[in-house]
C-alpha cells in the first residue's frame, strides 16, 4: 500500500470524522449543515466519455418485412446499382444476419442461395452458417432440435463440419432462450458424433443449468457425460456447484463436494474455499468460517485478500468483533491491507453490539491510513448511528453523504426517517426524501411508501400519547 505522504495525513486529521467524534452541544438542521467544514468528504468522481471506436459491419438493408420476395429484390437492387461489389464477406453476412432476424429458418435458406446464385464472388463460410445456426437455437417454443440438426446438416454438406465452437455457439443460444434440456441434448448428441464440448462449454452449460435447474438435473448431467463419452468434470466444474449449494445455504452437500473433488484427484483452491466460508457466513457461523480458514492453512493453501474479508466478515457478522479485528494485523504481516470491504464489515459488527461511536472512530482510523471509504461504508454507519440513537451524529454523516453526492440505501434510509420523526423533526425527514428521490437512491414508490409508513407510524404514536418533540 506504501507510506502515506505526511500531507495526506495533515488532511486526514481534518477528515470529517474527526468533527463526528467531537461532542456537539445542538443539532443543526439538515439543510444549515456547514458542509465546508468537511474537506475531506468523497466527491462526486467525473464520468469519463467512453467511445467506442470499433469497426462494425452495418447491414446496408433493413429488412422489415420477413417475405423472401421483398428480401431478394431489396438484394437484387443492391447487387445491380453497385459496380463494384464489397468482397469482404462479412458484408454478406451482415445481411444475412439481418433478414435472419425477421424471417423464418427455411427461408434464410432461400435466400442464402439466392445470394450465391445472383452474386458467384460471395463464397459463404463458417461464419455465415453459423448465423443459420443462431437463428435455428432462437426459438423459445420449439418443441424439438429439428431445425438446430438441419443447420448442422448444411454445414456438413457445405464442407464445413460442426466444431467446438460451432457447439459453444448453439449451447449459449439454447440456454439464452431457456432451451437447457435441448441444449444437453445438443451436447451428447455432438459428442457421439466426435464433437465433444471443450471445457469452457461444458462448464459454461453446468453454470447455467445450476442456476435454472434442479441439482440433480445437474448432477444427472454430469454422469451421464462421465459414463456416455469419458468427459470429466475439472475444479472449475465443482466450484460453480459448490458455490451454488453455498448461496442455496446447503453446506452439507458443499461439504460432500469438498470431498468428492479431493476423490477426483484435485485440490482444493483459495477460490474454493473462500466460496464455502462464504457460505457459513450466509448463516452466521463465524465459528465454522473461522474452521475453513484454519483447514486452509493446514492444508498449504495460502489465504488472499478475500480470504480474510470473508473471515473477519463473518466474525463480525457472528458478534466475535474482537476476534475479527485481530486479523487485520495478521493479514497485514501476509501482505494483505484492508480495504473498504474490511473496515465496513468491521464497522457492521460494532454496530450491531451498540458501538457506533467505536465504528465512527474505526472510519477516523481507516482514512488516516488511506483507505478511502465507500457509500456502503457511510450508509452502514449512518444506520447504525440512528439505531444508537445518536442523531446528531448521523445528522452531520448524512451532511457528509449529501456533499459527496452519496445514495443512500434501503435500510439506512428508513431507519434515519424513523430516527428523524421519533424526534419531532419531520420537515428533516421530508428533505431527506426530497434527497433520496433527486440523487437517485431508490425508486420514487420505494422512497414515498417508506415515509408514508414512517409518518403513519407518528401518527399512531401521537394519538396513543407517546411525547414526541423536537430536540
Amino acid at each position: 500500500m506504501g507510506k502515506i505522504p505526511p500531507g495526506f495525513r495533515r488532511a486526514a486529521s481534518q477528515s470529517p470524522v474527526n468533527t463526528l467524534l467531537k461532542n456537539d452541544v445542538s443539532s443543526p438542521p439538515l439543510q444549515q449543515i456547514p458542509l465546508k467544514t468537511y474537506p475531506n468528504s468523497p466527491k462526486k468522481k467525473p464520468i469519463k466519455n467512453n467511445v467506442s471506436t470499433s469497426n462494425t459491419h452495418t447491414p446496408p438493408i433493413s429488412f422489415d418485412s420477413p417475405k423472401l420476395s421483398d428480401a431478394k429484390s431489396l438484394f437484387n437492387s443492391l447487387v445491380s446499382t453497385n459496380k463494384n461489389p464489397p468482397s469482404d464477406p462479412r458484408f454478406y453476412n451482415s445481411i444475412l444476419e439481418s433478414f435472419s432476424s425477421v424471417s423464418s429458418m427455411q427461408d434464410s435458406i432461400f435466400f442464402l442461395n439466392h445470394m450465391m446464385k445472383k452474386h458467384p464472388p460471395f463464397s459463404p463460410g463458417r461464419s455465415t452458417y453459423h448465423i443459420l445456426l443462431v437463428q435455428s437455437c432462437r426459438a423459445p417454443d420449439e418443441p424439438s432440435l429439428l431445425n438446430v440438426q438441419q443447420a448442422l446438416n448444411l454445414m456438413t454438406t457445405n464442407g464445413y463440419p460442426p466444431n467446438q465452437v460451432s457447439a459453444d455457439i448453439a449451447v449459449r443460444t439454447l440456454c439464452a432462450c431457456g432451451r437447457e434440456e435441448h441444449a444437453i441434448e445438443l451436447i451428447k448428441e455432438l459428442s457421439a458424433k466426435n464433437c465433444p464440448p471443450d471445457t469452457y462449454t461444458y462448464n459454461f452449460l453446468v453454470r447455467h443449468l445450476v442456476k435454472n435447474r434442479s441439482l440433480s438435473t445437474v448432477n444427472c448431467f454430469i454422469k451421464d457425460m462421465r459414463e456416455g463419452f469419458n468427459i470429466k468434470p475439472d475444479l472449475v466444474t465443482y466450484t460453480i456447484i459448490i458455490d451454488n449449494v453455498c448461496n442455496s445455504k446447503n453446506l452439507r452437500e458443499a461439504t460432500r463436494l469438498l470431498g468428492v473433488l479431493r476423490e477426483e484427484g484435485y485440490k482444493p483452491d483459495c477460490y474454493v474455499y473462500n466460496t464455502i466460508m462464504k457460505g457459513y457466513c450466509m448463516l452466521s457461523q463465524g465459528g465454522e468460517v473461522l474452521g475453513v480458514y484454519k483447514k486452509m492453512q493446514d492444508e498449504g493453501v495460502k489465504p488472499d485478500l478475500v480470504t480474510y474479508n470473508t473471515l473477519i466478515y463473518g466474525l463480525s457478522k457472528s458478534g466475535r468483533v474482537k476476534e475479527a479485528k485481530k486479523y487485520l494485523e495478521v493479514m497485514a504481516e501476509m501482505g494483505h491491507f484492508a480495504d473498504a470491504v474490511t473496515y465496513t464489515s468491521l464497522m457492521n459488527g460494532m454496530c450491531r453490539e451498540g458501538d457506533a461511536l467505536g465504528a465512527l472512530a474505526l472510519l477516523e482510523k481507516m482514512e488516516m491510513k488511506g483507505c478511502e471509504p465507500n457509500s456502503c461504508t457511510y450508509n452502514t454507519l449512518l444506520h447504525g448511528l440512528c439505531k444508537s440513537r445518536l442523531l446528531d451524529k448521523a445528522i452531520e454523516l448524512y451532511g457528509v453523504m449529501k456533499n459527496g453526492d452519496m445514495k443512500l440505501e434501503t435500510g439506512s434510509y428508513g431507519t434515519f426517517l424513523r430516527a428523524l420523526c421519533r424526534n419531532g423533526r419531520v420537515a428533516d425527514a421530508y428533505e431527506v426524501f426530497d434527497y433520496a428521490v433527486e440523487s437517485k437512491s431508490l425508486t420514487d414508490v420505494t422512497a414515498y411508501s417508506t415515509l408514508e409508513s414512517t409518518l403513519k407510524w407518528l401518527k399512531k404514536a401521537r394519538e396513543q400519547g407517546f411525547v414526541i418533540s423536537p430536540e
